[in-house]
């Protein structure tokens, strides 16, 4: 029987996400399942063997204790969409399965954590960060002591970035750890995991977008994230 990655719907590039696993990467050992909050397919959650949480919408405030006001906030939010990836990440936890959280995904594991994110990181930060015609690209220092840094060999690296959000310093999530930080002069929370792994399945979070970087392929903060977690997935008993 193949192993499954499930991919959680976004309203926002889904593609990409979906296109980032190729069929060299999958073979004959793994399939892709769509968990979209729009077919609520909760019985598909329990199927797999690895999961993508995505980026796009913001999530609700009122779960974090955000402000219901903010610059960029969006027309509408998706309730449905957080409760959906809510029992996506309860299930990941519970059944000890490896977790790769993508921008919003990675604020939204923060937020489940415990943690909060940063409503707007203000216009001076998304000069920096907010996306434009195209992606904003940036330098990042990755921590020596990180799962981060042991997948990929980097102490530093060039991301893509494109979010108006991000996880607050003072506010980390239960057990979470930063593993990366943006070098520029807001120092944005790139990269987040657990700090005490003991009894945990793999989960590795960034801000930014390894399944659209422009040199995925030749780029560790893509490709050897993305190599590290199909192993882990191929591994999950």
């Amino acid at each position: 029987m193949k192993k499954k990655i499930g991919i959680s719907f976004s309203e926002a590039n889904f593609h990409n996400y979906w296109n980032w696993f190729t069929p060299e990467d999958l073979g004959e050992e793994i399939e892709l399942v769509e968990l979209s909050f729009e077919k609520n397919n909760t019985e598909d959650i329990t199927a797999c063997d690895g999961f993508v949480l995505t980026g796009g919408i913001d999530v609700v405030p009122a779960i974090y204790g955000g402000a219901e006001e903010y610059p960029h906030k969006p027309d509408e939010f998706l309730p449905e969409r957080d409760e959906f990836e809510g029992k996506i990440y309860a299930h990941a936890q519970t059944a000890k399965i490896p977790l790769l959280g993508i921008c919003r995904g990675m604020q939204y594991v923060n937020i489940l954590e415990g943690g909060s994110v940063l409503e707007d990181n203000g216009e001076a930060a998304n000069q920096l960060h907010k996306k434009g015609t195209e992606d904003k690209v940036h330098e990042v220092s990755i921590d020596k002591q990180s799962l981060l840094h042991t997948i990929t060999g980097l102490t530093k690296g060039s991301v893509n970035s494109a979010h108006h959000q991000s996880v607050k310093p003072d506010q980390l999530g239960d057990n979470l750890m930063v593993s990366a930080y943006s070098n520029t002069p807001d120092r944005t929370i790139e990269g987040l995991e657990f700090k005490d792994k003991t009894g945990k399945a793999f989960m590795l979070c960034v801000q930014w977008h390894p399944e659209r970087m422009k040199e995925k392929e030749q780029n560790p903060l893509s490709q050897k994230i993305k190599e590290q977690f199909i192993k882990e997935v191929k591994d999950h008993k």
